[in-house]
């Protein structure tokens, strides 16, 4: 089992480059089922799960082509090619690891009229039901059927426009939704649509192919569906989760970085927090430079669906702020077990209660290394964060949740000046 050792105390300084976003890249690849045509993504992080998805929709037929595989080059370029669909029935071994496979079904329902997908898996970060995707689908005219661990959707005569009104916003359910209904006929809304940066960038990108969509990034989604789909090149933007994470960790360090391809108002809701936390932030012509040397003042957080304060970003704030000066209160309200890095971090001896869903970290003048256990992959980059600003070292095991969300994280750490490294566990 691998681990990644640290050793903290040293500011970070430099220039730091953000991948491309793994959120927005787990529902392009799945994009490409719906058309015969190739599309290409340039900006693919090298992520386990995006490698885990292309072998998915390998499965269901699509040839896949990556440009850019030398290890010294950031970024991938993957070619996908579904030219005949092979299959309507996802891979049970790789669903029920990655619960964003479930983004499958909606493509496959509107260009095949058939799905089966089993029920996903993945972190352990609370309750994430797929009802809202299987009402949406039900909307369209899709009859569904679940049992014994499988969703099997139905649509013989295709799909059919309607209306998609979710009784609560869900970022996979709406991304769901849109890729089935650009295939539908007639006509769909989608009400209480999320709007987060992802949704948009998969609007443009089925856009560029040839759907007609109007209203992403509002609460409203409208599509005019068509008959089909063409190819396209297109880039995946940057992973504003990533920028804030590595933002926090120059903040918690003293440090001065520029976040190279990052665009704070791509998550203004956290740009926010980190001012509010002392934390300087500067759009240059290349990124964003994040500066803090005054200390790490005391925020209240409240986790909200977009544009409010995301919970991908509920861990790493916690890590920044166990050193803040005063006491600060964190509310998660989307998942109902996302703390448990909590008693990691108290292993380093950071101050925190959890009533419920409330947090109370009360900020600590010092952290201690430690040997501590990740437990998803927000959780895992919050006790990195930690780790970077400890006395002494720190090592953080279960590092495969980093390999899922962080493209090559040691080495862009080391190359703003962290002493960090991977090595075999015991």
């Amino acid at each position: 089992m691998e681990k990644i050792v640290i050793r903290g105390g040293t500011p970070l300084k430099g220039k730091l480059q953000i991948s491309g976003a793994k959120n927005a890249a787990l529902t392009l690849i799945p994009a490409a089922l719906l058309t015969e045509e190739p599309l290409t993504l340039r900006n693919l992080p090298r992520l386990a799960d995006v490698d885990m998805f292309g072998h998915l929709v390998n499965q269901l037929g699509t040839s896949t082509e990556i440009e850019g595989k030398r290890p010294e080059v950031f970024g991938r370029v993957m070619t996908l090619k579904a030219g005949r669909v092979t299959s309507t029935t996802a891979a049970a071994d790789i669903v029920r690891k990655m619960r964003a496979s479930i983004l499958v079904l909606g493509p496959l329902l509107g260009r095949c009229g058939e799905a089966k997908v089993p029920l996903p898996g993945g972190c352990e970060i609370g309750a994430r039901p797929v009802d809202l995707h299987l009402k949406a689908m039900e909307a369209l005219g899709a009859e569904i059927e679940v049992s014994a661990g499988y969703v099997h959707a139905r649509a013989p005569k295709g799909l059919q426009g309607g209306r998609i009104d979710f009784p609560i916003v869900s970022v996979g359910a709406t991304e769901n939704a849109l890729m089935a209904a650009v295939l539908a006929n007639g006509d769909t809304e989608i009400v209480n649509a999320a709007r987060e940066p992802e949704i948009v960038d998969l609007a443009q990108c089925l856009i560029g192919m040839g759907a007609k969509i109007e209203g992403h990034g509002t609460g409203t989604i409208r599509v005019r569906g068509v008959p089909r789909l063409h190819g396209d090149t297109y880039r995946v933007m940057s992973d504003r989760i990533e920028a804030g994470s590595y933002a926090c960790a120059a903040a918690i360090t003293g440090g001065d970085v520029e976040l190279i391809g990052a665009d704070a108002r791509d998550f203004e809701a956290v740009a926010e927090k980190l001012e509010a936390a002392g934390v300087s932030l500067e759009q240059t012509d290349e990124g964003l430079r994040v500066r803090c040397t005054g200390g790490i003042r005391p925020v209240n957080i409240t986790t909200h669906p977009y544009p409010d304060f995301p919970t991908d970003m509920q861990a790493q704030m916690m890590a920044m702020l166990s050193l803040a000066s005063g006491v600060s209160v964190l509310t998660e309200t989307i998942f109902e077990n996302r703390y448990m890095h909590v008693g990691e971090l108290e292993r380093m001896g950071a101050d925190i209660q959890v009533s419920g869903r409330t947090a109370t970290v009360r900020g600590v003048k010092r952290l201690k290394g430690a040997a501590v256990m990740a437990t998803d992959l927000r959780a895992s980059m919050s006790l990195i964060i930690a780790g970077l600003a400890a006395e002494g070292t720190t090592e953080v095991l279960r590092v495969h949740h980093l390999d899922r969300g962080y493209e090559r994280l040691e080495e862009k750490l080391s190359a703003v000046g962290a002493d960090i490294q991977r090595a075999s566990g015991d």
